[in-house]
């Protein structure tokens, strides 16, 4: 069921939310060449703990995972794409990084994702990036009221088809509240004009991922949890959560200017 916000929980979901954006600029900041991916993940604590705030993601036990979550953030390198368990690995000269972040405070959750590239990029990563953040950007801007969820989903498509990259059919979007995961689903690829109409008080996370090779296969590790492209080609995972509001979308996980 879709439970539409009033204003004054917007207000708390965007509290939560700028728990959200200092976790990403940290870790952001934190990551390095010889960094490993588990200080990513102290760093995180360290500002929820700060904020006095918890994780929706540690723990966490969805039907299709093997095992909990055992960390606050999914960090993805390379290859990867999604929910990747930041381990003892260290990051290296060049790697395109992916790290998703939640917060819950005072019962309320935020959710966001940013990629960015470690030392030199790579021939290709700023694009695939910048593809993947156009298409963030897209679907925020047709969350008006009025409008319909496949016309976030056809956003987002069209700004990746426009890059020639894979856009995977699952792990899309959600509503976001009280939980991480709540109705409606937001897929990465649609129609326009098709599905929820769109109505103020409609909290959401807009969510595209993308895969260099342009194919749209993805394959599942061993530990049950990170998602990779099926031909080793890199992976970009950028999102936020937006409510849709009467004077249109407003972003709750950004950081301020």
């Amino acid at each position: 069921m879709v439970e539409m916000k009033t204003a004054g929980e917007i207000e708390a979901i965007h509290a939560a939310g700028q728990v959200v954006a200092r976790m990403l600029a940290t870790v952001r900041a934190v990551a390095a060449p010889g960094t490993r991916l588990s200080e990513l993940d102290e760093a995180a604590r360290g500002v929820l703990a700060d904020a006095k705030a918890g994780s929706p993601f540690l723990d966490y036990h969805p039907d299709w995972a093997r095992v909990p979550f055992p960390a606050v953030i999914c960090v993805s390198v390379n290859d990867q794409a999604l929910h990747g368990p930041p381990g003892r690995r260290k990051l290296r000269d060049g790697d395109l990084v992916s790290v998703d972040a939640g917060a819950v405070l005072d019962g309320w959750t935020g959710d966001a994702a940013v990629s960015f590239t470690v030392g030199t990029p790579r021939p290709g990563d700023g694009g695939l990036i910048a593809a993947a953040e156009a298409a963030l950007r897209a679907g925020i801007a047709a969350a008006v009221p009025g409008g319909r969820l496949g016309d976030i989903s056809a956003a987002i498509a069209a700004a990746g088809r426009a890059a020639g990259v894979g856009i995977p059919p699952d792990f899309g979007g959600h509503g976001v509240g009280r939980a991480m995961h709540e109705d409606p689903m937001v897929p990465n690829r649609g129609r326009a004009g098709q599905g929820l109409r769109l109505l103020p008080g409609l909290v959401i996370a807009i969510e595209p991922w993308f895969l260099a090779g342009g194919q749209d296969a993805y394959r599942v590790d061993r530990d049950g949890w990170t998602v990779r492209s099926a031909d080793g080609s890199r992976a970009a995972h950028v999102e936020h959560t937006i409510a849709v509001t009467a004077d249109g979308p407003r972003v709750l996980t950004a950081a301020p200017a």
